[in-house]
């Protein structure tokens, strides 16, 4: 179920560089299901580990990661990879260590305890927090569901991204010039054609135009657990796995928070039976 939202393009800044307008611009993100949502989800470590290949195979050729460390991936909250695994993955990336050759440098074989490379390509975007940087959801809407309940809706508006791009409407091909770019419903931050604004100033299709080419096309990779590769679950595999890197202690968090808050209750209901203990005598006394 697609849900639009009015956004403007000063107030959601794009996830990739592109054109920006100053009009009001419609998005529209899928508001799907992801198992880490609600007061009680968590990470599906399948569907993480599944995020974790595409990344590597397809996102991490332009994007990097620099502030998510490779010993994590074999956390149990995380990926949970094997140790081995986790340190043959490592391995296959290197890292420039500026120590090395009397303070001169040079590249070695990343460990453990390093971190992802930077981004490749100048203007393509670090993804360590971009989960958490880009927000899906923007207050009530519809059955007035808000970010309370969903959280920001940052894996929603990457999957939703990811999966987004179509064929150019017609109102865009009868522009004097072409746009550059490409045509996405869930981009509300990039270039526009005045073909496709009416009388009234309104927009006539979502989204806008990006910058950015289409990483995904559906089967791109080939899962090991036999899992679908059709292009809205390679995204949404992606997207949860850029939430972890984003949210890593996210389930951590959430137990903390419940454990606070039946402390809280338990405290407010023993406060009320002392308070009425103590009172209760003096109550009626003139």
């Amino acid at each position: 179920m697609f849900r639009k939202f009015t956004l403007t393009a000063v107030a959601l800044l794009a996830l990739f560089s592109g054109p920006a307008t100053a009009a009001e611009v419609e998005a529209e993100i899928h508001d799907y299901d992801f198992s880490f949502e609600g007061p009680f989800g968590s990470y599906d470590q399948m569907q993480l580990q599944r995020g974790l290949q595409v990344y590597t195979e397809i996102c991490s050729a332009c994007h990097g990661m620099e502030l998510v460390a490779f010993r994590t991936l074999a956390d149990d909250g995380g990926p949970g990879l094997p140790e081995d695994q986790m340190r043959a993955y490592a391995e296959f990336y290197e890292i420039f260590d500026q120590s090395l050759f009397d303070g001169e440098g040079d590249f070695r074989l990343a460990t453990p305890a390093d971190k992802f490379p930077s981004s490749n390509v100048a203007t393509a975007p670090d993804l360590s927090l971009m989960a958490k940087a880009r927000a899906g959801f923007h207050g009530p809407y519809g059955t007035g569901i808000s970010q309370f309940v969903n959280g920001m809706g940052g894996a929603e508006y990457i999957a939703s991204l990811l999966s987004g791009y179509r064929d150019e409407p017609e109102c865009a091909l009868e522009a004097e010039q072409p746009m550059d770019g490409y045509y996405n419903i869930a981009f509300a931050a990039g270039g526009y054609p005045e073909t496709c604004i009416d009388d009234h100033g309104h927009y006539t299709v979502p989204g806008s135009w990006i910058s950015m080419a289409p990483p995904l096309y559906g089967d791109d990779v080939e899962f090991a657990d036999g899992h679908s590769t059709d292009l809205e679950h390679v995204a949404q595999d992606v997207a949860a796995f850029l939430m972890w890197t984003a949210e890593p202690k996210l389930m951590a968090r959430k137990q903390a928070g419940l454990t606070g808050f039946l402390f809280l209750t338990v405290l407010s209901v023993l406060l009320y039976l002392t308070n009425k203990r103590l009172w209760a005598p003096h109550k009626h006394k003139d």
